[in-house]
């Protein structure tokens, strides 16, 4: 059985909606593209290498929509290792519709998406979820990932999707790696999926010390 990584940028509020341009998400929010002012080299890095060894991409409707149209022109560019990846991986596409799936690779999951992310994990050793905040939803729900990659970004917006936005269930997480901020104040968090619910203590309870002198 494979890994399924969650990758995802965010602000202090957790606002994960429409981090690279107005374009991506245009229906209401007005901070479209809110993280281009923060990036640096540091937060590049780490995403480029948060990459290696993807061997397939499970993404989101309108997340698929926007990587179909930059990515395949992208080879020999700037960012060309990303995109060779990116079109050489095959492409799992989660959606109640029926899209068109022009990018090589693609195909379209079935309606039982549990069930069908399953079927992918088991495929491959390392795959890669990008954005796709309704996927990530149920992903979170189903406790069907392996790791969650965050990038918290030093703003607070206020409104727009949030990582935990109807997906949230009881679950424990361990901080794989310690955090690292770069130079604009984004902080990368890596949290790896662990055993069982949170549980409850009593910060006055008398073998924490609580009132001694």
């Amino acid at each position: 059985m494979g890994l399924i990584d969650i990758e995802l940028f965010a602000t202090l509020d957790l606002v994960a909606q429409a981090p690279g341009g107005p374009e991506e998400d245009p229906l209401g929010f007005g901070f479209g593209g809110w993280q281009a002012p923060l990036i640096d080299e540091v937060s590049g890095e780490q995403a480029a290498a948060a990459y290696e060894g993807t061997d397939a991409l499970l993404l989101g409707r309108r997340t698929y929509d926007i990587f179909a149209a930059y990515w395949p022109h992208q080879e020999g560019g700037e960012d060309g290792d990303i995109a060779a990846l990116f079109n050489r991986v095959p492409k799992y596409v989660a959606s109640r519709g029926t899209p068109r799936l022009d990018w090589a690779g693609s195909t379209q999951l079935g309606p039982d998406l549990p069930a069908a992310v399953r079927e992918v994990r088991d495929r491959h050793e390392h795959v890669k979820v990008v954005g796709s905040l309704n996927l990530v939803q149920t992903l979170l729900r189903e406790k069907l990932f392996d790791r969650l990659d965050l990038w918290v970004h030093p703003i607070v917006l206020g409104e727009g999707k949030k990582v935990f936005d109807g997906g949230a269930v009881p679950t424990n997480l361990t901080l794989l790696e310690p955090p690292v901020a770069g130079k604009k104040g984004t902080v990368y968090l890596r949290y790896g999926l662990a055993e069982g619910t949170p549980a409850t203590g009593d910060m006055a309870a008398p073998d924490r010390g609580a009132g001694s002198d």
